[in-house]
């Protein structure tokens, strides 16, 4: 019998299935702002906007940082497609903060030909790093 209280969530990459589990909740980023899904959410698809992914199970919390990539979101489920999405102990906190310094600098206009959106993705991903490791 299906638990009324949770449905399945599964993220795939190009390179693996990153997640499969019945969750209660699962909260992330969209281009049209922060999302939180339920069982019974309504259908939509959505677009993923860099940042930390939030997975609530019954017993434990899970969060992720997730770069990129779009959700179907149905009632009974929902699957992301991501480019990139990796766990805590995936992330290089060093490379992180290397990363946020140089979109940062970019985007002060300290940087040759920078192309805003692409620095503005950058610390995003940057920044989604760094919020996961804490």
């Amino acid at each position: 019998m299906a638990d009324k209280n949770a449905f399945f969530l599964r993220i795939v990459t190009p390179d693996r299935v990153f997640y499969e589990n019945q969750v209660d909740m699962v909260e992330f980023n969209t281009t049209e702002g922060e999302i939180g899904i339920l069982p019974g959410h309504i259908p939509m698809t959505v677009i993923v906007k860099p940042g930390v992914l939030n997975i609530t199970e019954r017993e434990s919390e899970k969060k992720a940082a997730l770069h990129a990539g779009f959700a179907e979101i149905l009632p009974e489920g929902v699957t992301i497609l991501a480019e990139i999405i990796e766990w805590p102990e995936e992330v290089d906190a060093d490379r992180a903060r290397s990363a946020r310094e140089r979109a940062e600098k970019r985007l002060q206009g300290k940087a040759p030909n920078t192309d805003i959106a692409k620095a503005e993705t950058a610390l995003l991903r940057a920044l989604a790093r760094i919020q996961v490791l804490k």
